[in-house]
């Protein structure tokens, strides 16, 4: 195996948490061989550098309590890591049950009123349903805040 493989693997690791995949990725485009790249992920596996479960975990969190957003956002963001859809779903159900969906999808929906307590029209309901929509909360959910903030 080549060391340095390992070595380069490992210097990644120290800026961020990454993915096997992310990880695997990074190492092919530097140009490493599939063998060396294939020792150096067995390697870190042993000695737990790489964790898909914690990856997933620390991304679930960022994610939602972070940024504000719904369930299905902050599994497409695990899954984009590379990471399995049942690590994925497993890490975003440990995360989700601690939270809040509604308070999150409020606060999304505050931070785009930028204080204001109506929404000013239509058009604007209809983009304020779309962001909300794209950050992962359900359809029927985000209806229902939206019409608190509707004019009367």
């Amino acid at each position: 195996m080549s060391h340095d493989t390992y070595l380069i693997a490992l210097r990644m690791l120290a800026r961020r948490e990454l993915s096997e995949a992310q990880i695997r990725q990074r190492l092919a485009r530097r140009g490493e061989s599939q063998e060396s790249i294939n020792e150096a992920i067995a390697r870190l596996k042993s000695d737990r550098s790489i964790d898909d479960e914690r990856v997933a975990g620390a991304i679930a969190r960022t994610h939602a309590a972070g940024r504000n957003r719904g369930r299905r956002r902050v599994l497409q963001q695990i899954e984009a890591a590379g990471i399995d859809k049942s690590i994925a779903s497993r890490a975003v159900d440990q995360v989700f049950q601690d939270l809040d969906p509604d308070a999150l999808l409020s606060a999304s929906l505050e931070k785009r009123l930028r204080g204001r307590e109506r929404i000013a029209d239509d058009r604007e309901f209809q983009r304020l349903f779309r962001y909300l929509s794209a950050q992962g909360f359900e359809s029927d959910k985000i209806l229902a805040h939206l019409r608190k903030y509707q004019p009367r």
